[in-house]
């Protein structure tokens, strides 16, 4: 089809990561002709360079975890070191098998898939292979990539980048990570798990910066417990190779060297030559700019994902796809509140939030309109089964709803879903407090906090 010069499909996708090809899959669920255009591997970042290869690892360092602290349960267990090599393979196998699965999919929704290296030729084309495919309306959804500072090159040796961390055929045995947000205390609980030395450096005055900051307090609290080092505050000025590692040089002249640096300081959108500015596209710092509705200033061209600026997660690229397609297909679309977005960072303990900051909250209703409730999960039961600590922290509008959940302990981005449900549907912590929760479970602890909130605590105090 994409050979013929005559087919003009409905939509025409350039890139299949989770935002691409879950517009795909919804367009052509509603009866739209669509091509995908994918020069990699079918689901993208997420499933092959992101979200599924970097929890796996952090399963693996639970697991690694579990064997060293057996003896605290009454089970008697040795841990013998990591084989890093079967760790890839079971990764690698987690992936193949939702990606032949994907592959699966997209067949059998009748998308026409063009794998190939696609450019924007026109406001209704691409071409690709050779040849152009034609469009009445074209989705840009090519992604990003790790990014770097002026100065400091990724080599994929001693200087990495994710997409490096998550292929290495090593633990090493000391590592740098420049980056505290999502992907940097991501790896440094991994390794940390696997045995490395790990020391974090963040520019700003917190780890896990975009979070409430008690949450971030909460989480380094628990590093310091397990050994992670990290440096606040102070910003990156150079690396450079030492013998047989890596120094890293600050902007006060604190040094720091390992064996290997790791550089997350997140991740930049691919749109450079690939045609968007030629064909008018509005960008700003590589980004495309969109409306609510994810449309671009070129009637026939949207943009989602990672390539645009907005919160960098897969279920955000998943929800852009979704409401471009059903925009596409006619249907009635309401415009995503990115606030309303679960948040979740895996690391050991795990971080999870929605809604606002208490901070952000204040500044939007004033310091005397905001009330916030913090919940330890010290009295809740199965969190001291499972021996976690940590803490639910609620936001509220004085006398309203509930604005922000905030968590940190093992296991709460099982929470967050309905902390989602609260925040979205405006609940009042009355209207939360009279649903029952099973006892005993961790989802007990965000009822406890409500039913604090609310005024009538019970396995908390007045």
């Amino acid at each position: 089809m994409a050979n013929d010069a005559s087919t003009v499909f409905d939509l025409v996708i350039l890139g299949g990561g989770s935002g691409g090809y879950a517009a795909a899959l919804r367009g052509a669920q509603l009866g739209l002709d669509v091509a995908l255009i994918e020069k990699n591997k079918l689901g993208g970042t997420c499933l092959h360079n992101g979200c599924i290869p970097t929890k796996a690892l952090l399963h693996a360092g639970e697991i690694a975890d579990q064997a060293r602290e057996a003896d605290q349960f009454g089970v008697k267990a040795s841990f013998e070191g990591i084989d890093i090599a079967g760790v890839h393979k079971y990764k690698d196998d987690v992936i193949s098998g939702l990606y032949k699965g994907l592959q699966g999919l997209v067949a059998s929704r009748k998308v026409t898939y063009i794998e190939g290296e696609g450019r924007l030729s026109s406001p209704t084309s691409v071409d690709v292979n050779g040849q152009r495919v034609q469009g009445r309306h074209v989705l840009l959804a090519t992604g990003s990539v790790p990014k770097s500072l002026p100065g400091l090159e990724i080599d994929g040796n001693r200087i990495i980048s994710s997409d490096h961390a998550l292929t290495l055929n090593r633990v090493p045995q000391s590592a740098i990570i420049l980056g505290g947000g999502v992907i940097g205390v991501e790896f440094a609980s991994a390794w940390k798990s696997f045995g490395t030395d790990v020391t974090v450096v963040e520019g700003l005055k917190h780890l896990v910066p975009v979070e409430d900051e008690n949450s971030s307090k909460l989480l380094e609290r628990a590093f310091r417990k397990r050994g992670i080092k990290f440096n606040l505050g102070t910003f990156f000025e150079k690396a450079e190779y030492t013998q047989d590692g890596v120094r890293v040089t600050l902007a006060d002249g604190k040094t720091f060297e390992a064996e290997v640096l790791l550089v997350a300081i997140g991740r930049g959108p691919v749109s450079a030559g690939l045609g968007y500015e030629e064909q008018g596209v509005a960008m700003d710092r590589g980004y495309v700019l969109v409306d609510e509705y994810m449309q671009t200033n070129v009637p026939t061209v949207s943009a989602v994902g990672d390539l645009v600026p907005t919160l960098q997660l897969a279920h955000v690229g998943f929800a852009e796809g979704i409401l471009v397609a059903e925009r596409l297909a006619g249907l009635k679309t309401v415009p995503i509140d990115y606030d309303g977005v679960p948040k979740v960072t895996y690391c050991h303990p795990e971080v999870a939030s929605v809604g606002i900051t208490e901070a952000k909250a204040k500044e939007i209703y004033g310091a005397d309109k905001v009330v916030a409730l913090k919940y330890n999960l010290a009295g809740n039961g199965k969190s001291k089964i499972l021996k976690t600590a940590g803490e639910i922290k609620l936001v509220q509008v004085k006398d309203g709803a509930v604005v922000g959940v905030h968590m940190v302990g093992d296991r709460m981005g099982e929470q967050v879903g309905e902390a989602q449900l609260i925040y979205n549907w405006e609940a009042l912590p009355a209207e939360v407090a009279q649903l029952i929760h099973a006892h005993p479970t961790q989802n007990e602890a965000l009822g406890e906090a409500h039913l604090a909130l609310a005024g009538k605590p019970l396995h908390s105090h007045d």
